[in-house]
């Protein structure tokens, strides 16, 4: 008999989490900053580093890591951890390169900054509208199915009607509290998922027997079904062709037939026949990958939440820290899961599939709930419960405010630019409520795909949309010769061919175990992280041509919109400093600097001046435009390098140690 979540312990557990959450979501909405756009959707531009990198490292960590990545570590193995560990990377470049540029362009939004970089309103509508389809796609539709398949392996409620209970909770409080709620209950549930899941991973390792033995028994853990994968009337010498049973993979698809892969514990794979090529994965997590961390609104609006340069540099750093876990307690227990019950977790019997996790594709998916419902003691169960649904709810109300942000920032004041605060805070919370119910029909389409494995179909569908918009990003702040005409064209096109693919991937399904693979070539041939890599290069082509060929922007419109013209985070020149006095304020350890629009000083009285640092990223009003220099003191500009270095040389040595 299955186990479940059936004692009044867990349950227990479970509801003190929920009304621990809520309470802390409802006491974010007494802020006094909630009743305006900037309090609402930018928490007031008033956070710490520490909420901001949890926040940061919950709204990527959702629902789908846990079933996904743990899925991925059951089927194939470790190779799944670039995906996470490039974010290291990602993540420098965002606190040294992007952000400063965001600082200083003082934007709501993405598509906001694009608009102020290249000017006319396509290319920031066009974002807008991608942006959102990115939401539904990947992320969504995504973790609400995540959150279905724990719920349907714990307590076997009807899937539909689970899903709509939790989207309505966490819709509630993300509508009600904002962007300060999401970050303050984000924080909660990082602390809620790192200790829980770090405790069920010793327990798992506790189980098998320790690490050396996992590297033993993982190569075993073969389904017993009439001796894994001989169990189908297929024909054996057509298998053969298609199927290496030596190595035990297909040629670009991603299923072993029940065996285990001979390279799951390595990260760096065949750069032609294996399911994570090593080329494409690398360009795939670092270039690709700014996309997400570095030109995403729901990661990059965390940070505008920052006091300043400082703090938003330092919450990089701490949500690369923890980017560094998903290896220890998901993909191990993941593999652990494999070991402990490999006739569940690595089934391919398309009905033995469907009885034991409704999923024909395969049962790779429920890993992480098998290891919690079958391995957690009494109470243990309620927390890690608690853990699902902190990620599914974190990740949710992350989603759900940048999507609102960017529908009523970028695309209702388009139609509405006389619109109130009072008009813009309510279209913000009614299309929440639209976002939700347009993701649900998405679900049915995310089962099938990429054999079953959740965490390969994220990364797919994100590798058909995310190319365009991030090589167009890391253009724009780095190549000044860019222009709106070639950001355009190179974004449309690649999302053009990106989205075709995407579709065939849709239509043509990967084959399941024994059957023969009548994908197209562009489907069945081309792997989707080289597919990923082609768009990049085919953006970045379009975009320089149509630049080249086309006016240059000017010079003076760069000003603070790209890394080379941008103020440097640097202390004053010394001659500066003796008459940097009421023209001053300190905010921690940085000092906001107002100048006129001709670049000179501004004479302003202590009471004048504070008044206008009060409400310096308020849009100024339409009478005062104030251009903002922070500066950032040599001490904690020493100090943040020097951990970004340690940090870089932790992402060097576990990658070796894992190639």
């Amino acid at each position: 008999m299955r186990a479940g979540l059936d004692n009044w312990i867990d349950i227990t557990v479970l509801v003190l989490y929920f009304v621990f959450v809520f309470a802390v979501g409802v006491l974010s909405i007494w802020r006094r900053d909630q009743k305006t756009t900037k309090g609402y959707f930018l928490a007031g531009r008033s956070m710490i580093p520490f909420p901001i990198g949890a926040s940061l490292f919950a709204s990527n960590i959702g629902a789908e890591h846990f079933i996904g990545l743990a899925g991925s570590g059951a089927s194939s193995g470790i190779a799944a951890v670039t995906f996470e560990w490039g974010a290291v990377f990602c993540l420098l470049m965002l606190g040294w390169a992007f952000l400063p540029v965001y600082l200083t362009s003082e934007i709501y939004t993405i598509p906001e900054f694009l608009k102020r970089r290249f000017g006319g309103k396509r290319l920031r509508i066009y974002h807008s509208l991608i942006l959102q389809l990115s939401y539904v796609v990947t992320k969504i539709s995504v973790d609400v199915y995540a959150g279905a398949v724990f719920i349907q392996q714990a307590v076997g409620w009807n899937t539909y009607l689970s899903i709509l209970i939790l989207l309505a909770v966490t819709a509630l409080y993300t509508i009600l509290g904002g962007l300060a709620a999401v970050i303050f209950t984000d924080t909660l549930q990082t602390i809620i998922m790192v200790v829980g899941a770090t405790a069920l991973s010793i327990m798992s390792f506790i189980k098998v027997g320790g690490i050396s033995a996992l590297f033993e028994k993982y190569f075993e853990a073969i389904p017993s079904t009439e001796s894994s994968v001989l169990f189908m009337p297929v024909n054996l010498s057509s298998l053969n062709n298609t199927y290496n049973l030596t190595d035990g993979l297909f040629s670009n698809v991603s299923q072993q037939c029940g065996l285990p892969r001979s390279d799951a514990f390595h990260i760096f794979r065949d750069p032609v026949n294996s399911d994570l090529p090593w080329p494409g994965v690398m360009i795939r997590t670092t270039f690709i990958g700014t996309w997400f961390w570095c030109c995403d609104q729901l990661i990059v609006q965390r940070t505008l939440a920052a006091k300043n340069i400082a703090h938003a540099r330092a919450s990089t750093i701490f949500a690369s820290y923890l980017k560094f876990l998903p290896m220890f307690i998901i993909i191990f227990p993941g593999m652990i899961s494999r070991v402990l019950f490999p006739d569940a977790v690595a089934c391919v019997d398309p009905q033995i599939c469907m009885e034991v996790c409704e999923n024909p594709a395969g049962c790779s998916n429920i890993a992480y709930p098998k290891l919690i419902l079958d391995l957690a003691p009494t109470g243990m169960r309620g927390l890690m419960m608690a853990v699902m649904i902190a990620a599914l709810m974190s990740s949710l109300t992350s989603i759900f405010n940048s999507s609102a942000t960017l529908f009523t920032m970028d695309l209702w004041t388009r139609f509405r630019n006389q619109a109130t605060e009072r008009e813009l805070l309510i279209v913000g919370k009614i299309f929440v409520v639209v976002l939700v119910g347009v993701s649900v029909l998405w679900i049915p389409l995310i089962q099938a795909a990429q054999g079953g494995q959740l965490y390969f179909t994220i990364q797919a569908l994100t590798g058909y949309l995310a190319p365009p918009i991030g090589g167009i990003f890391l253009l724009s702040i780095f190549v000044p010769r860019v222009n709106e005409q070639g950001a355009f064209w190179g974004m449309l096109i690649g999302h053009v061919i990106g989205v075709t693919r995407m579709i065939l991937d849709f239509v043509y399904p990967s084959p399941r175990c024994g059957e023969a693979d009548t994908r197209p070539g562009v489907v069945a041939d081309i792997h989707f992280t080289y597919f990923s890599v082609l768009l990049l290069g085919l953006s970045w082509a379009v975009c320089l041509t149509v630049s080249l060929l086309t006016k240059a922007p000017p010079r003076k419109a760069l000003k603070g919109l790209t890394v080379w013209t941008t103020e440097k985070f640097e202390a004053p020149p010394k001659e500066e400093r003796s008459v940097i006095t009421s023209e001053m304020v300190k905010l921690n350890d940085i000092s906001v600097e107002v100048t006129s629009e001709d670049g000179e000083n501004e004479s302003l009285k202590n009471e004048k001046f504070r008044t206008s640092c009060s409400s310096l990223e308020n849009e100024d009003g339409p009478g005062l435009r104030f251009r903002r220099k922070l500066y950032m003191t040599r001490k904690t500009n020493i100090i943040l390098n020097i951990n970004a270095l340690i940090l870089i040389a932790v992402f060097v040595f576990l990658y070796v140690y894992f190639a």
